[in-house]
Formats: C-alpha cells, sequence, structure tokens
C-alpha cells in the first residue's frame, strides 16, 4: 500500500510530498520547497526510508530543499533535464517572487534525468513518470496507476491550469498535457503543487478536447 503526507511550506505555499511504500517504507520526496531539514525530520519520525527527491520542475519554490535533503541521505535528485536552465537562475527569479535576496545552493548535477526514467519503484509501490511540459520546458507529473494518485506539479491545480506566460512556457503544449492527464480514470486524485486536491473527473469539463 502507498502512503502520502503533504507538507505545505515556503513563501509561496508549495505541497511537498512525502510518499512511500507502507510496507517496506521506501519512500520518495516529491519537491521539497525550502526546508530539507525539516523535512528530514518528518521522515525520521515516520521511519522513511528515502531513496530519492523528484522535482516536478525547475522553478525555485519546487527545488530549494533538494540538495540538504541529498547530502543528508546520500540521495539522487530527480529532474527533466530540460528544466536544469531554470536552476541557474533561481536567484533572479526567487528575488523577483518575493522581492528580496535569498541565498540559494546549487544543485545543478543532475543525479537521475527524468527525460530517460519512465518509472521510479518504492518497495512493491512505483511512480510512472508522465511528461507534460508547458508551465515548464521540462515539468513532470508522477502517477500511481494502483492507488490512483497523481502528484501533478504546477501542471494541473484545483480549478486552473499551470501559468505559460514566462518565456519559456507554451500553452500548447500545456494544453497537450493537460489532454494526456485527462484520459487518467475519473476517480484519479490530483494532488498538485499548490492549494487544495481535486480530481480528474472534477477537472475534465474544464477542457475541452476534439
Amino acid at each position: 500500500m502507498i502512503n502520502y503526507e503533504a507538507l505545505i511550506l515556503g513563501d509561496l505555499g508549495t505541497n511537498c510530498y512525502l510518499v512511500w511504500d507502507e510496507k517496506t517504507k521506501d519512500g520518495v520526496v516529491i519537491d521539497p520547497s525550502d526546508d530539507g531539514v525539516g523535512i528530514s525530520e518528518e521522515l525520521q519520525s515516520k521511519g522513511i526510508n528515502l531513496i530519492g527527491v523528484l522535482l516536478t520542475h525547475g522553478h525555485f519554490d519546487h527545488t530549494l530543499g533538494a540538495l540538504d535533503l541529498k547530502l543528508i541521505y546520500k540521495v539522487p535528485i530527480y529532474i527533466h533535464n530540460k528544466d536544469v536552465f531554470l536552476l541557474d537562475r533561481q536567484d533572479e527569479t526567487a528575488k523577483h517572487f518575493l522581492k528580496r535576496d535569498i541565498k540559494i545552493p546549487n544543485i545543478i548535477k543532475i543525479d537521475k534525468d527524468l527525460e530517460k526514467i519512465k518509472k521510479i519503484e518504492m518497495g512493491e509501490e512505483k511512480l510512472e513518470v508522465i511528461e507534460t511540459p508547458g508551465h515548464t520546458p521540462g515539468s513532470i507529473c508522477f502517477y500511481n496507476k494502483k492507488n490512483k494518485l497523481l502528484f501533478s506539479g504546477d501542471t494541473l491545480f484545483a480549478h486552473d491550469r499551470g501559468r505559460t506566460d514566462f518565456s519559456y512556457g507554451s500553452t500548447k503544449k500545456i494544453f497537450e498535457s493537460l489532454k494526456k492527464l485527462m484520459e487518467l480514470p475519473d476517480d484519479t486524485l490530483v494532488l498538485p503543487g499548490h492549494e487544495e486536491t481535486t480530481t480528474i473527473e472534477r477537472e475534465r469539463p474544464r477542457y475541452k478536447f476534439n
């Protein structure tokens, strides 16, 4: 059985997810926001054996805690290679959104390139890797088919989709990605990068595809 817990972290209220196999306790952290040390305490309290840090995309509010977790647990960071450029510009992006300077560690090295990975195994459970470009060129969703859980990052939200007005965003591509997601079962629980959960059935009427 798969378990998950959401932690709301950082100035922008990012949903960080701890996801683990109840039987083996092997697990991952999805989008560690800015508090790797605090997340580590949660992992220890639950007895989770961390095997990796998964990034749905490269925006600073989802990535800042990754390096701390990598150093503490000696585990790989997973990100799509097309979003590495965003890690290069975290300082300026954070300053733009937070209106203040923050010290950001460098996590440029890709340990695991999500473009080359189809699934991530945690004990007897697994997460399928779904490429969903649009919000960023390398945006990723993670899907657990058995339990119908979709960790959608900033591609799909309750009553909304990810913004595409950045220079590297693409409205065309995000709608192609959303079309792919709308093919999932109605009762798939969508766990987005911000705000509340939703389901595919609830969101499908917003997106009409021929």
